[in-house]
């Protein structure tokens, strides 16, 4: 079977758009979500980037959480360099609590220089942060006392109570889309996420990769595929509606040199017909299911988180998500279980 999860960020204010409703419709696409069939909902994080991201993830997956009853909710991701992880921690057991068991947790280094000079954390520091936050969460979970020395955190004789509905904790995912991260995640994680622009190939050979660094650790490998999405009449629907929000994302990516477009030479490549194939799943609902199960297989995957809504352009509209959402759960969804 394979499960769809919708990635999401809010509307972006600068376009002229009323924050509070913002965040209103996205709550409402998480209940639509649930009720359509998607598997999980999650969001992501950044402080300093003039996009459509809030920057406390946790909070808002509180509030989701509130909202519904079944659906995973979590984070893709969290940038973990920036937060002390014991109250990452307590954070995370009490949504883990408050959703009845149903976070996952996604990190991530981070990259945006900003983010980390508003939080006076030296970017340099962050793969030490990071794999020693993981580690203390995992201590933190067990619901025993434990001290913790490392290079960058100093913890002495703490507990965090309650424990976490899931045992041993909520399920680590880490965000990796360069080989480096890759290894990391197999090395520490319980799940990896890939990235949501990377073409077909590059997907399966970081998978690869990804499941031999697990192997290697004992650990059982897990893919997670983020990717974006759009359903409609058919492939001319979808440019027409989807391609200008996805286009403007990309170019933002490319213009801040993303590893995703390191092969594009000049703005003007970035058309939706020139860039769907082997990147983009759309479509019609027929070839949306052929699609996922191709990239599933290809991959070796059966969960997928889909972007809608980019950030960086702010659409497209929630109406038009919102019955997007209805059509995968009604004629896309059903087809791959």
């Amino acid at each position: 079977m394979i499960k769809l999860g919708l990635y999401s960020s809010i509307a972006n204010p600068p376009r002229g758009d009323d924050l509070d409703r913002c965040v209103a419709e996205t709550i409402a696409e998480a209940e639509l979500a649930e009720a359509c069939g998607f598997h999980g909902f999650f969001f992501g994080e950044h402080h300093q980037d003039k996009d459509g991201f809030l920057p406390s993830p946790l909070v808002v997956c509180t509030a989701v959480a509130a909202r519904t009853k079944t659906i995973q909710i979590g984070t893709s991701v969290l940038l973990l360099p920036l937060h002390h992880p014991l109250r990452v921690a307590e954070d995370a057991v009490t949504l883990d609590i408050v959703s009845g068991g149903r976070l996952a947790l996604g990190v991530g280094l981070g990259y945006q220089e900003a983010d980390f000079r508003a939080f006076g954390v030296e970017k340099r520091s962050r793969v030490g942060r990071f794999e020693e936050g993981v580690e203390v969460l995992r201590q933190a979970w067990t619901g025993d006392r434990f001290s913790f020395q490392g290079k960058h955190f100093d913890i002495d004789d703490v507990c965090v109570l309650p424990r976490p509905i899931q045992r041993p904790g909520p399920p680590l995912w880490i965000g990796g889309w360069v080989p480096a991260a890759v290894d990391r995640a197999g090395r520490i994680g319980d799940a990896i996420v890939l990235g949501p622009s990377m073409p077909l190939a590059e997907n399966v050979a970081l998978a690869d990769r990804y499941r031999a660094a697990a192997a290697a650790a004992g650990r059982t490998p897990e893919v997670v595929l983020m990717r974006d999405a759009w359903v409609g009449d058919g492939l001319n629907d979808a440019a027409r509606v989807y391609g200008p929000e996805v286009m403007e994302a990309y170019k933002y990516y490319w213009r801040n040199g993303a590893t995703a477009f390191q092969d594009i030479e000049s703005e003007e490549a970035f058309q939706f017909e020139n860039m769907w194939k082997d990147r983009i799943i759309a479509g019609s609902p027929e070839e949306c299911v052929a699609e996922f199960r191709r990239w599933g297989e290809a991959v070796g995957t059966d969960y997928f988180l889909l972007r809608l809504r980019h950030a960086h352009s702010g659409g497209p509209p929630h109406k038009d998500i919102m019955r997007a959402i209805e059509r995968f759960g009604r004629d896309v969804i059903p087809h791959l279980q």
